[in-house]
């Protein structure tokens, strides 16, 4: 074991390394962005399962934040607070051992209504990602996507 702070024990020549780390990181949380997108181009979310417990998601959220309304657009500063990072990492640990890459950087949509963009994203752990998007997709705030990806259909009635 060593004794000194992380940053003492770096050497220069291994900084690169870590640059290339934070590009892989930065390359998966696209991918995923990507991928996620063009799922819901050829499904409608609120037919869409993210996980195998999508619906203890859902319920551990409305339980949890009561006041979480999906159709919102998130209040970045309100969630990344000292309280809200508190209350959503008591959420998320809940999900540490059955929730793969529970913790790993995502990139999320501030507002149901709006694509992906540089002003309109933030990078957040994988269970908030779920999180929310669960909740949107259960309210049918992601189903126009697909009808934007498919304008010849009509919209289902509910």
């Amino acid at each position: 074991m060593s004794s000194g702070p992380v940053a003492a024990q770096l050497e220069a020549e291994n900084t690169q390394n870590f640059e290339d780390m934070e590009k892989q990181f930065a390359v998966k949380a696209v991918e995923h962005m990507s991928t996620y997108w063009s799922i819901l181009e050829k499904m409608r979310g609120s037919q869409l399962r993210l996980t195998k417990i999508d619906d203890d998601i859902y319920e551990h959220l409305k339980k949890d934040f009561p006041e979480f309304d999906p159709k919102a657009s998130i209040d970045e500063d309100e969630m990344k607070s000292k309280v809200g990072k508190e209350r959503w990492r008591t959420f998320m640990m809940a999900y540490e051992k059955s929730v793969v890459d529970y913790n790993f950087g995502t990139i999320m949509r501030l507002d149901p209504a709006s694509e992906y963009g540089e002003k309109e994203t933030i990078f957040v752990p994988r269970m908030q990602f779920y999180a929310v998007e669960i909740a949107r997709n259960r309210q049918g705030l992601n189903d126009w996507i697909y009808e934007n990806a498919h304008p010849e259909e009509k919209k289902p009635v509910s």
